[in-house]
């Protein structure tokens, strides 16, 4: 009863409005997200700077773990400190909410690329994107962290600069989770949550699909597995496989990078 209140309330809570004040200082622009925690928007300070403001949901607020989460991505942003990752700007509460601002971050999620734009990655392009955002996933793992949401819709590219947003499902790797203890619904959602380094590594596995899938031509109707279909080498699904778990997993990304410098960068 009380999952189904809470459901509700979710539904019916609304975004705050175009051109509202928050903080004394930042207007909002537009809505550009919305989850079960809370709203994401673009805002603009008193110089008119362009800002990414996060809003905790009003009923998530007097849930201790859901308010520690949230903040906790405050902590995350503030130790990352490579251009890479978005700024920490402020943190404040206003009218009972929280909030926190980040830098906005330029460029197009590989989401918009693909299914917007069209771009298509041959292999090659693949691994060498692969390549690029490793380097940022071994600064997160080394600060002890783990994203736990490396999907296309958070990873941006700017010309040949990738970053990585969105840190709001993000733990510390040491970390005692109620993630770990839950009973996922499917073994899929399981692995890409999962309080351990493989589970980046899972997540850059489904990515990679995504990239070579951008280029694939159907030759046939039947349905087929992606061994099947993508036309790449064995030693690019040897390293997928490895990614994805189906075969004895990276435990490291620095496991994945060597192999990759290894075995295709040669």
């Amino acid at each position: 009863m009380k999952k189904l209140y809470l459901k509700l309330i979710e539904l019916f809570e609304k975004p705050l409005k175009t051109s509202a004040v928050v903080g004394a200082k930042y207007t909002i622009l537009q809505l550009l997200g919305k989850g079960s925690y809370g709203f994401t928007y673009l805002v603009k300070d008193e110089k008119d700077d362009i800002k990414v403001l996060k809003q905790l949901r009003k009923y998530k607020r007097v849930e201790e773990s859901a308010r520690n989460s949230f903040l906790f991505e405050a902590q995350v942003l503030s130790d990352l400190t490579d251009k890479a990752f978005p700024t920490l700007l402020d943190q404040f509460e206003d009218k009972g909410k929280l909030f926190i601002v980040m830098e906005y971050m330029h460029g197009k999620t590989y989401e918009e690329l693909i299914f917007i734009e069209g771009l298509k990655f041959s292999e090659t392009e693949a691994f060498k994107e692969l390549s690029k955002i490793l380097q940022l996933v071994q600064k997160i793992h080394l600060k002890g962290y783990v994203h736990r949401d490396l999907r296309i819709p958070n990873i941006l590219k700017a010309e040949n600069n990738v970053f990585i947003i969105d840190f709001g499902l993000a733990k510390r790797i040491n970390e005692a989770s109620e993630v770990q203890e839950e009973a996922f619904k499917n073994e899929e959602k399981r692995l890409f949550r999962e309080v351990s380094f493989k589970s980046d590594l899972y997540a850059l596995g489904h990515f990679m699909l995504f990239l070579l899938y951008s280029s694939y031509e159907p030759v046939s109707h039947q349905s087929r597995s992606w061994e099947e279909e993508l036309p790449i080498k064995e030693e690019s699904k040897r390293l997928i496989r490895k990614m994805l778990q189906l075969d004895e997993p990276y435990h490291h990304v620095n496991e994945l990078i060597n192999d990759l410098d290894n075995n295709l960068f040669k």
